[in-house]
């Protein structure tokens, strides 16, 4: 099922939705679609990573892992989109 809605953004961003439907990347709406459900998954895993680093044993090599991610999540996110 999908809903209709109205929406409105800044020039910049209807240019780069444009340009991404004219290169064959789909509709407007898939473009958007496409961008809001990686947002959730962004979202998702940040929110993943706060809760492992917030569990982490500093003993554990892992862990060590998680503090980097943690104190990294901002840059690393940013990267996946």
């Amino acid at each position: 099922m999908s809903v209709q809605m109205t929406i409105r953004v800044d020039d910049d961003l209807a240019a780069f939705i444009d340009q991404a439907a004219k290169a064959g990347e789909g509709s407007r709406a898939d473009v958007i679609n496409r961008a809001i459900k990686r947002e959730i998954r962004r979202r998702a895993a940040q929110r993943d990573a706060q809760i492992y680093a917030s569990g982490a044993d500093l003993d554990l090599e892992t862990d060590a892992y998680a503090a980097w991610a943690s104190r990294n999540a901002s840059r690393v996110w940013s990267e996946l989109d």
